[in-house]
């Protein structure tokens, strides 16, 4: 593969790439890429993740070593399962992982390579990471530290937030030296975080990051866009120009804590049906339309992608797209009816999830999952 074409699949459907130039640089170095993404253990995977694990997929087709982080102490700060550490961990290991393998199979990719690494384990292994915190912390403001909590899905701190809340931020730009990953991978809602780790990592001594040349050099930032939650009219809280893009794309994103908003991957196929049928979608109007938004990110995902709608013909019968812009075009045109596309789109969801359906039918698995309701079902969980 050459560079051109592994920068052309490593930046495909992105946002933002923090840069394309560095990126170029990094590859023509003859460094390995190493890569990572991190995830909270709250609740049961859902959409979003399915959504990540797609970009993980072309991260591995470009060669790249592929990290799957396992933030269990950042769960903690953030009071996910109650900000319990030990259930935190058995979670990840027990539900997390075996979830994680089974929905990446299910987009094609090789579960064999994923890399699962558990945050407070490699903290244990790597005492020394405490001064890379320290370093980070010391290229940041406080001011700045604080603005930065809207990654933890919470509004800009307030003076009685926990000192550990704010300490979030900057453990997690740590985590990018720690593990040695020169491509960093979240979502839009992310990139302060982002933005942190790279305006600290030429300060960075005790892990600083290092091309094939020795040069020390910034993380390559990725950033997917963020996926409508499909009772987006309900949940927008539409943007007064005073807001920054990561902030919008929090605002607007959907919530696995909304029952409306998300798809997890262990819907049934008719719970999958009810929550696309619902999901907001005016005939004819194309902007901030989650359905449009899901069928561009998730089904049109691959350059290869073809989606058939089926329609009686008295509407025009069945019709295949190969391109999105040509549905989003029909759509515009009401050439294309919600309901058709609903119904179509949620018969994709249910095909393309189903062997996590039936991964989690092994009483085993399913004893795992069990646990992770009860545990977000109580009082407890946030």
């Amino acid at each position: 593969m050459t560079t051109d074409e592994k920068i052309s699949l490593i930046t495909k459907n992105l946002a933002e790439t923090l840069t394309v130039e560095e990126l170029r640089s990094l590859i023509n170095s003859g460094t390995p890429l190493k890569h990572y993404i991190g995830f909270e253990i709250s609740g049961k995977l859902h959409i979003g993740h399915f959504y990540q694990l797609m970009k993980v997929k072309d991260l591995q087709a470009a060669g790249a070593e592929t990290i799957i982080w396992l933030a269990d102490y950042h769960s903690a700060v953030n009071d996910k399962l109650g900000g319990n550490l030990e259930t935190i961990k058995r979670v990840a290991k027990n539900y997390f992982i075996p979830a994680m393998k089974v929905l990446f199979e299910s987009i094609g990719g090789d579960p064999n390579k994923l890399i699962f690494k558990l945050c407070s384990e490699e903290y244990a292994s790597h005492p020394d990471f405490w001064m890379t915190f320290i370093e980070t912390a010391k290229a940041t403001s406080l001011a700045r530290s604080k603005r930065s909590i809207t990654i933890m899905g919470r509004e800009a701190a307030e003076d009685s937030i926990e000192t550990a809340k704010i300490m979030y931020p900057i453990m997690q730009a740590a985590d990018i030296f720690l593990l040695q990953t020169n491509i960093a991978q979240a979502g839009i809602d992310q990139r302060k975080v982002h933005v942190v780790a790279r305006d600290a990592a030429m300060q960075i001594k005790t892990y600083p990051l290092k091309d094939a040349r020795g040069n020390q050099l910034k993380p390559i930032a990725i950033h997917t866009p963020i996926l409508l939650g499909l009772d987006f009219q309900e949940s927008a809280n539409h943007d007064d120009g005073s807001l920054e893009r990561d902030e919008v794309a929090m605002r607007t994103k959907m919530s696995k804590s909304k029952a409306n908003s998300s798809v997890s991957v262990h819907d049934s196929p008719q719970d999958i049906k009810q929550k696309i049928n619902q999901a907001f979608a005016p005939e004819g109007v194309t902007q901030n339309n989650p359905l449009l938004n899901w069928t561009k990110y998730l089904i049109f995902n691959s350059s290869h992608s073809t989606f058939s709608v089926t329609r009686p013909e008295k509407f025009g019968g069945d019709i295949a797209y190969s391109v999105f812009e040509d549905l989003e075009e029909d759509y515009a045109k009401k050439k294309l009816h919600p309901m058709d596309l609903k119904a179509s789109v949620a018969d994709w969801l249910i095909e393309t999830l189903k062997p996590v359906r039936v991964c989690f039918e092994d009483p085993i698995k399913q004893a795992s999952l069990d646990e992770l309701e009860s545990l977000t079902s109580s009082k407890f969980s946030k």
